[in-house]
């Protein structure tokens, strides 16, 4: 499976970047903390200056990660990551779930996760059906249903604060270098493409989904209505059986980061 290195592998890869970079523009001012870890080649060449995170650094197996390894298995130390951000990243890899985890172990209690994708519902699914494209960048890779995607944030414990769709576009023909558009020009719709977006919004190419890792008690806490007071009876000997009432289970050690 071939996988996009720079936005010049994609077909309009050069819109793409500008069109994400633009959804991406209004969350950036509302995330702090300390480290921004962006996953993959193409999420490194996102514009996140405006983000009042302090460190940003990427995580790809390839030349220019700020550090070098299988997205699959992050060296990176649990609960240490504030916000995640991953573009076209779970579309070519093995194990897409495996990653998401990953992500989970990384993040704090509260961290936020920015997940770009293709959407199978939208004009770009028609080079996954026409045997010219099926080999090429991004139809060699799974369109993977943005409720999906959500399906496995919820089973995660995370709750999604937005799910956006732009980009009605099919992506056939043109690339990157080859094509007419100029990153300091707005980019035109089409009749057809406006008429797309205002009648079938979901339908667009790409989906921004915005979610927050939520901090969820291990065990439920009763109705303070319900408690009784403890029936002390008589022990049966002098000694001690069983757990006392100021006993506490500990909750297990989470495993560390692969390197």
């Amino acid at each position: 499976m071939l996988k996009p290195l720079i936005w010049q592998d994609l077909p309009y890869g050069e819109l793409l970047q500008a069109e994400i970079d633009a959804k991406l523009a209004p969350w950036w001012p509302r995330i702090f903390g300390y480290h921004l870890l962006k996953v993959g080649a193409l999420s490194s060449h996102l514009n996140s200056l405006q983000c009042n995170i302090a460190r940003h650094f990427s995580v790809y197996d390839g030349v220019g990660a700020s550090i070098q390894a299988d997205t699959h298995y992050l060296p990176i130390q649990q609960n240490s990551i504030d916000a995640v951000l991953s573009c076209f990243l779970l579309e070519f890899e093995s194990d897409p779930y495996q990653i998401l985890r990953e992500f989970d172990r990384v993040l704090i209690k509260s961290g936020y996760i920015f997940i770009i994708g293709f959407n199978p519902i939208s004009p770009a699914f028609i080079g996954k059906i026409l045997p010219k494209y099926q080999t090429q960048l991004p139809w060699d890779g799974q369109f993977f249903m943005p409720s999906r995607v959500k399906d496995w944030l919820g089973l995660l414990g995370y709750q999604v604060l937005a799910d956006e769709r732009f980009m009605y576009h099919s992506l056939l023909g043109q690339r990157g270098a080859n094509m007419s558009y100029q990153a300091n020009e707005p980019y035109q719709s089409s009749w057809w493409q406006k008429s797309i977006a205002t009648w079938l919004p979901s339908t667009g190419s790409v989906y921004l989904i915005v979610a927050r890792k939520m901090t969820i008690p291990l065990t439920p806490i009763k109705d303070k209505a319900k408690l009784k007071a403890p029936n002390w009876s008589a022990a049966p000997s002098a000694g001690r059986s069983g757990l006392t009432q100021n006993e506490h289970v500990k909750t297990p050690i989470l495993k560390s980061a692969k390197s």
